[in-house]
């Protein structure tokens, strides 16, 4: 069984990034689009609790030796064979993974229409990803 406690403290420190990105509701588009803090703390919040759903999967993959990830999508693709992520999932956090790579290695231009869209209509995609880890912790203790 993986280690519950370590777990449970990512999933507390995701839940800490989303309620941050939640409580700033003084965030608009237009704020968000001339305000280089508001879109920092939103690229930055939205970074963090990516990486810590890839910590969490990383932690999974580790303590039950399930085969090495080729990369961050990859990681949710190992998950999917162990039975974490459901196939109907399987594409937003692989999803996820990309856009991290984009927000940190700035690929290209970031588009703002697309983080803000992010932060405002997607944060669910994360009270998923907790949802789907307690769920199969929970079955796999029974």
């Amino acid at each position: 069984m993986v280690d519950i406690e370590l777990v449970s403290r990512k999933i507390s420190q995701l839940r800490e990034y989303l309620s941050a990105l939640r409580d700033a509701e003084d965030i608009t588009w237009v704020k968000y689009e001339k305000d280089i803090r508001a879109r920092a703390f939103v690229e930055r919040y939205l970074q963090l609790c990516i990486e810590k759903v890839i910590d969490i999967g990383n932690h999974f993959i580790s303590f039950h030796h399930w085969r090495e990830p080729d990369g961050y999508r990859d990681i949710f693709q190992i998950l999917h064979e162990n039975g974490i992520i459901p196939r109907e999932h399987l594409k937003t956090f692989q999803n996820m993974a990309s856009f991290r790579n984009m927000l940190v290695h700035r690929y290209e231009r970031i588009d703002n229409e697309i983080v803000f869209g992010l932060f405002k209509k997607r944060l669910s995609d994360f009270d998923l990803f907790i949802s789907l880890v307690t769920e199969w912790v929970r079955e796999q203790r029974n």
